[in-house]
């Protein structure tokens, strides 16, 4: 197993996991309710947290595949950095320990992403 397959399967788990616990806890239904609608996205809260979930589960699998890399990875990029804005930056940096709910797993999804998109690297145009 090479490395780039090892961190799209634990990103897909992470991805699906996240995701799928959010259906049937009702944590997306709350999400976009309690919190997006509440923060200014009303009436669309809901919409947009469905939006959000469903765009992981694709993404997932489209990892698993290996297909549609680049687009899904910055489609989830994209829904992280918001993530980052909205919900995790007035925590600070750390999930847990020295604080909680923070930015720091945002940010190591976001690098492993974009390791996932880019195994060697990005090039220059003109090489």
């Amino acid at each position: 197993m090479n490395g780039n397959l090892l961190l799209r399967v634990a990103t897909a788990i992470i991805l699906l996991s996240h995701s799928v616990v959010g259906i049937f806890n009702n944590g997306i239904n709350d999400f976009g309710n309690l919190y997006l609608n509440q923060i200014g996205f009303a009436p669309f809260g809901l919409f947009l947290a469905w939006s959000i979930k469903l765009s992981h589960i694709i993404a997932a699998i489209l990892l698993l595949l290996n297909k549609y890399v680049k687009l899904a990875g910055f489609v989830t990029i994209f829904v992280l950095i918001m993530g980052i804005i909205l919900v995790h930056s007035q925590e600070g940096w750390f999930v847990v320990g020295g604080g909680r709910n923070g930015v720091e797993y945002n940010f190591l999804l976001i690098c492993v992403l974009l390791a996932i998109m880019y195994p060697n690297g990005v090039k220059k145009a003109a090489e």
